[in-house]
Order: C-alpha cells, then structure tokens, then sequence
C-alpha cells in the first residue's frame, strides 16, 4: 500500500480547538478550586441569604468562568509552530549573549 500524500496527513488541532481545550480545562481546575474555596468560606462566614447551595455555586461558577478565559487565551496565545521559531532563530544574526557565572568575592565588592 502506498503511503499517504502529505496533504491528506492531519495536521493537528486548529487553533479553535486548542481554545477549547484550554477552556474546558481552565474551567475544570477553576470550578475545582471554587468550590474548594467556597466551602470554607461557608465554614467560616456561613451561607448567609442566599443558602448554602446558591452560594456555593456562585463560587464555583465564578472561578471556573474566570479561570476558563485565562486559561482558553493562554493556550491561544501559546499556539505558536516550530517552524516560526525555527525561521526567527535562523535569521538572527548574532550569538547569544551569555555573560560569565561570577563569584562571591566578586559580588561583595
């Protein structure tokens, strides 16, 4: 059998995905704490009027919504192909600057 052409290969998750992805997982981790944090300051404080489940909730909700964006523009923002890196570092035109460990003595001075 013939192997595939390259344009019918995947190429990998669009961008739309990876906002997703980072989404579900932000607000996953972020209703977690949520409700982590929720909890004890029910403990704490009390529940007030609202009760104890809408309170709660409000918690939950509002550091799983919070942290979803951050998280679903983090993994946009880090969408960046090897080839462009790649490229960048092929066109610089200077070594990279590494400066010499110094010592104590050298430090004090």
């Amino acid at each position: 059998m013939p192997p595939m052409p390259p344009s019918a290969q995947r190429h990998g998750p669009t961008w739309f995905d990876k906002l997703k992805m980072g989404a579900l997982m932000g607000g996953t981790v972020g209703g977690i704490m949520g409700f982590i944090y929720g909890t004890v300051t029910i403990f704490q404080y009390g529940a007030g009027q609202a009760g104890v489940m809408r309170t709660l909730g409000k918690y939950i909700v509002g550091s799983g919504a919070t942290f979803s964006v951050f998280m679903g523009i983090g993994s946009i923002i880090r969408t960046d192909s090897p080839q462009m890196a790649a490229s960048v570092w092929a066109r610089s035109k200077y070594p990279p600057l590494v400066h010499p460990r110094r010592n104590q003595s050298q430090l004090q001075r």
